[in-house]
């Protein structure tokens, strides 16, 4: 499954949402946020080990090293925000109260945390399991913090969705 035509258009609005809540958030300039060096791909656009069936999105780092360059510090961290077409529209017809837009606009924001986290070295990309979920729970507290203000229609049955994940980072 993969998102069609109608679904692309809110994809594209989603991240454009997402990328000013982020962008507010953290006080990131224009040119701030082109250097986070990333990119935002759905099913379409996916390969295989971009793929995954247990997620809602995922990020894969990618190294960009300069054509010719002597030093290892002249190559940067590319990220790419692997949304999985698959994997939200089941989610969607298991729950119904639930629309496209502000969930994506959910996994997008809580993407984008997780990159902006990465390129100001508040959380390495590759760590043990164990704090991988202690990050994930910060990382949904935070994109709460981000929506929670703001009126998305919608929002509040993501917020139920996502609840045991804000519980867990309260704990935290």
């Amino acid at each position: 499954m993969t998102f069609n035509s109608e679904q692309m258009a809110v994809v594209s609005q989603a991240v454009a949402m997402a990328e000013d809540l982020v962008s507010d958030y953290y006080k990131l300039s224009a040119s701030e946020l082109r250097q986070l060096n990333y990119d935002v791909k759905t099913a379409a656009d996916l390969g295989a080990r971009e793929t995954v069936v247990d997620h809602f999105a995922q990020i894969v780092r990618y190294r960009a090293e300069k054509q010719n360059a002597v030093l290892i510090t002249s190559a940067q961290d590319f990220y790419k925000i692997c949304v999985q077409d698959h994997s939200i529209l089941a989610c969607l017809e298991k729950h119904s109260a639930m629309a496209l837009y502000p969930f994506l606009v959910y996994v997008i924001c809580h993407e984008l945390v997780h990159v902006v986290r990465f390129k100001r070295f508040q959380q390495r990309f590759d760590v043990p399991d164990e704090q991988k979920k202690t990050e994930e729970a910060r990382v949904h507290r935070i994109t709460h913090e981000i929506l929670a203000p703001r009126r998305i229609k919608g929002m509040a049955p993501v917020f139920a969705f996502y609840g045991n994940w804000l519980t867990a980072a309260e704990k935290s």
